[in-house]
């Protein structure tokens, strides 16, 4: 016996008042969604992607981004509320429409297309567009950083991806609904296809977007709500519905990219001494350890796994602050978020994953971090996830010690003659200086006898540690030097401890060598 095609069951959610290019109804809800992507399920995928004028799918990146809203168009404003509701118009890599909807007293009614409400710019589009063209995506503008001025909150655009900012924030990585794929031999890109914005009222602090997202694996819906402040935060409820068995999903999962830092510029020349979105995986385990790996532009393809219960959070994190760290004046690097995912409720084991790609440039997010549940989701089984999304300038997530830099270098006394490259035994042997701040180290700065480096190795030795302390950031450095026995790779940790007490978070760092 055959399923339902996928024809069928989006004409029965039209004659339900639920589907069709918007939806409108009453008593709309995130159930309405729900039972929406639960129907869109059954059926299998269409990839068809509606037909779009020629003049639109020839713009360049230039010619798209000329065509602007008109700030004066914008929704939401009606009741005197904080926030806009802006529209991206089709075209140049955003050929797929989605359906946009404002929910009024539990009322969904749908925007319709019209090209009055952008200003096309310099381009001149010579036949009328269709009256269902539809959208690329949707902004919201609100008086984040000044009371009297709309600034850009968050943006959903592309397939399931989307950015938001806090206070004196400037955009840099991203978040997304789903990913699939993304450490395998091949991706796949799910996308909201439909979003519902609730009209919020005029003292209203919080916006609630529902939306509903379609892929060959699975269906979804999505309730994100939005409150914006210094370090804004997303909330996010999701359910899942898995059109097949899904063995390698990532579940908030954050994109951003990492190009040069402190550890490693051997294979770039640039002036800026660093060009990062993020540069460390922070994660806070269901044990109550809190791990922080640096990251790094290898030169092939690297997966690392975290192995993990009930996980508290992870997140992409900019931890260099000042200007001085990359040098430059339009970029803005040291103002770019953030992104810490709070898990709420428990999400049994699994592993954070981080995939690390090799980029020649600063324009490739090469960086993916997300959840991986240990069972993989069964077809027809929904899954219900919620967590919150923090955007954040401020480092400090837990009270122990962090860590600030990590350095690479040669196990040898400074000022020491160079060993060549060609030398095996020099290659088998690494030193790594990692300094510590925050935390308790101040009151330990008068006695470093009174801390001891914990360090260990998956594979190899740890000849020595060391540890001097660094007034310049009120903390310590640390120096762990390892050997291998033969040409490899390693899992290296160091921690500073103090009797039985950890004083600071445990750093993680893989090592190669060849």
């Amino acid at each position: 016996m055959t399923g339902p095609s996928r024809r069928s069951v989006l004409a029965g959610l039209a004659a339900a008042g639920l589907a069709g290019p918007a939806e409108a109804g009453e008593g709309f809800g995130f159930e309405t969604v729900e039972q929406q992507a639960k129907a869109l399920a059954q059926a299998p995928f269409d990839a068809t992607v509606p037909a779009i004028p020629a003049a639109l799918a020839a713009l360049d990146y230039d010619d798209w981004r000329d065509i602007r809203f008109k700030p004066d168009k914008a929704f939401l404003g009606e009741d005197g509320g904080p926030f806009r509701l802006q529209l991206f118009h089709r075209g140049f890599l955003y050929p797929r429409p989605v359906a946009v909807n404002l929910v009024r007293n539990g009322v969904a009614s749908p925007i319709a297309y019209n090209p009055e409400l952008f200003d096309f710019g310099k381009n001149a589009l010579a036949e009328p567009l269709p009256a269902d063209l539809g959208f690329a995506g949707i902004r919201i503008h609100y008086p984040l950083n000044k009371p009297n001025l709309l600034d850009e909150l968050i943006v959903f655009l592309g397939a399931s991806y989307y950015r938001f900012l806090g206070r004196d924030q400037l955009y840099g990585l991203s978040a997304r609904g789903i990913a699939l794929g993304t450490d395998g031999d091949k991706e796949e890109f799910p996308s909201f296809r439909s979003f519902w914005i609730e009209v919020p009222g005029k003292d209203s602090d919080a916006l609630t977007i529902h939306a509903l997202l379609d892929g060959p694996s699975l269906t979804g819906a999505f309730r994100f709500s939005v409150l914006p402040s210094e370090a804004s935060v997303v909330g996010v409820i999701s359910t899942l519905y898995p059109r097949r068995s899904l063995d390698q999903v990532g579940i908030a999962p954050l994109t951003s990219m990492f190009f040069i830092g402190e550890a490693e510029r051997g294979h770039v020349d640039d002036y800026r001494p660093e060009l990062h979105d993020s540069d460390g995986l922070q994660i806070a385990a269901g044990s109550g350890e809190w791990l922080w790996r640096p990251l790094d532009n290898p030169k092939a393809r690297r997966v690392s796994s975290f192995s993990d219960r009930n996980p508290k959070g992870f997140g992409l994190m900019q931890r260099d602050r000042a200007f001085e760290d990359y040098q430059d004046l339009e970029a803005g690097y040291e103002r770019r978020p953030s992104y810490f995912v709070e898990t709420e409720g428990a999400w049994s084991e699994g592993k954070v994953v981080m995939v690390e790609l090799p980029t020649d440039n600063e324009t490739a997010d090469n960086i993916v971090a997300f959840w991986r549940p240990a069972k993989p989701y069964a077809p027809g089984e929904p899954v219900r996830l919620a967590y919150r999304v923090r955007s954040t300038l401020d480092g400090a997530l837990h009270p122990n010690a962090r860590v600030l830099n990590t350095f690479v270098a040669k196990s040898a006394a400074s000022g020491a003659a160079r060993q060549t490259q060609t030398d095996l035994a020099a290659r088998l042997k690494q030193r790594f200086l990692v300094d510590f701040t925050g935390g308790d180290l101040g009151h330990y700065l008068p006695d470093p006898a009174a801390i001891e480096v914990v360090a260990s190795a998956t594979v190899g030795t740890i000849t020595a540690t060391s540890i001097t302390p660094n007034p310049h950031i009120r903390g310590f450095r640390a120096a762990v030097d390892v050997a291998l026995d033969a040409p490899g790779a390693t899992e290296l940790r160091a921690y500073l401890r103090s009797g039985g007490r950890a004083l600071s978070e445990t750093w993680s760092y893989p090592w190669t060598a060849a």
